[in-house]
Order: C-alpha cells, then structure tokens, then sequence
C-alpha cells in the first residue's frame, strides 16, 4: 500500500509547486562532493544524543523494520522540483518510538556517510512523511541519490535531506549543519522560498 502524500503543500499554500521551483521528470544529482563508497556489510547506523535507548542497526536490520511506502514531492533548493516520488522507509517517529527521545530534545543533527550534516527542530522531523529511505520507485535506493539509506523531508528545501545517512543525534540545543553554516536556511520552507539565511 502506499500513502500519497503530495498535498501536504496545503499547509503553506494553495500551490503544489512551491515559487521559484520549475518541474522535472528527471532526477538529477546535486552532492556537496563525490559520492562515497559503502560497502553494505559495513554500513551502521545509530540513534543516540539525548535519548533513553541508543541504537545501532546493520543494513540488514535496518530494512528489516517496518516501512511505508509514500509519494511524495521532491524540491531542491536550486529550483527544481520533481514529483511524485516513491520514497519506501522508516518514518522518523517510529525511529523516535524506538529510541525514547528525552523531554530536553528540542534539535536533531543528522550525520552522514561523507562528513555531512544538517539540522532541523525536532518539531519539524516528527513527521510521518519524513524517512530514512531505503528505496527510490521500488527499487533500492541508488548509491547517487545517497544508498543505501537517505532522509527524505518532503516538506523542506532537499538539503535537509541528508544523503547517505549514518545516524540522527538527538540535541539539548540546536546545532547548525554543513549547509546551514554556510548561509543556507535553517527553515528551508520551498513555499516560503527560504532558501539562505
């Protein structure tokens, strides 16, 4: 079954495709560098931070938890916007469930294969429409669009997704990303067009 969640934009406007972005049926590939290697048997990721239960999955086990598969809508903040999506993960709540987050979270900082990271308010990630994606159109997940596993925050400008993913820290206080400390948006709301700082 899959969940169709394109018209979340109602929240920020009448406008599926948000100002400033022009639609694609191509997906094309923006990274800050090279793609990383990844050997599958190596891979980990972990929850930890202000947490009541650390964790730490293999691939296997992580693709091995529930998933849900959702259409969704992709917008990058360099203005293309591709849509419909079929984006199959873990929804960030469960992940939150899983891991009993703290009272005292209020940021989280997600981390990455290749030394990226970015931030958002816990508020704006506790989302059932926010995954960490293991399969793009039903197929997995491909290396250049950040496999095995990327976050996909379909409600936010594509940098807040991070690629490659290897863990989501959990933050007393928030903490800027490799974007955002460049200038980009903390927010990076596509209907707002916030896309710098």
């Amino acid at each position: 079954m899959t969940d169709d969640v394109t018209d979340l934009y109602r929240e920020y406007g009448d406008e599926r495709l948000p100002p400033g972005q022009r639609c694609t049926d191509r997906f094309p590939v923006l990274s800050k560098g090279e793609t990383p290697s990844c050997d599958p048997s190596e891979w980990r990721f972990e929850v930890y931070g202000a947490v009541d239960r650390r964790l730490t999955y293999d691939l296997d086990e992580f693709r091995d938890l529930p998933s849900v598969t959702q259409k969704q809508d992709f917008h990058c903040v360099t203005g293309w916007s591709r849509f419909d999506c079929m984006f199959t993960g873990i929804p960030f709540p469960d992940i939150v469930e899983r891991a009993g987050v703290d009272d005292d979270a209020v940021h989280v900082l997600f981390h990455a294969l290749d030394g990226y990271t970015t931030d958002l308010p816990l508020a704006d990630c506790s989302r059932e429409e926010v995954l960490f994606a293991h399969a793009l159109d039903g197929d997995d997940l491909p290396a250049d669009h950040g496999g095995p596993v990327r976050v996909v925050t379909p409600h936010k400008y594509a940098y807040k997704g991070t690629k490659w993913v290897t863990g989501v820290e959990f933050l007393t206080e928030p903490e800027r990303g490799y974007w955002e400390k460049r200038g980009y948006s903390g927010t990076a709301n596509p209907w707002c067009e916030e896309r710098y700082s």
